[in-house]
């Protein structure tokens, strides 16, 4: 009986004490989430994600096929001029900063928004964009 009762209440201690980690867990799992992203300005090439990742496709002889391939449903991608990738994602509040960069496919832009990393995964939210200024001479 003692050792049911000892069993009984290791368990109950095991649960408490698993139950307040996983809340603490959670505090700063949700400050992280609700943490306000930082906006910024990224300037590089828009290419289709999947012909990117796949063979390296990007660039003016890559643009038609590019084209395409997004007006399809692939998703954009922003490869900046060190190598950087950055998933475009449309921004909920205004769809027209996206719905703009599926037609410069292959150009260089320059994009504004708000910068998420998840998963190793880096990701640009689209607030505003435009064709990509000439270096001054």
């Amino acid at each position: 009986m003692k050792r049911i009762l000892s069993i009984l209440v290791l368990g109950a201690v095991l649960a408490f004490a698993g139950g307040a980690l996983a809340d603490e867990a959670m505090k700063g799992h949700s400050h992280a989430m609700g943490a306000a992203a930082k906006s910024m300005t990224v300037k590089g090439e828009v290419v289709d994600m999947g012909c990117y990742m796949a063979h390296s496709a990007s660039g003016e002889k890559h643009k038609e096929c590019g084209t395409k391939c997004v007006a399809g449903g692939m998703p954009m991608g922003l490869l900046t001029s060190n190598g950087k990738l950055y998933l475009i994602t449309l921004n909920h509040d205004d769809a027209d900063p996206y719905n703009h960069l599926k037609e410069w496919v292959g150009d260089q832009v320059e994009v504004t928004g708000a910068i998420y990393q998840r998963g190793g995964m880096m990701a640009i939210d689209a607030s505003a964009a435009k064709p990509a200024t000439a270096a001054a001479k």
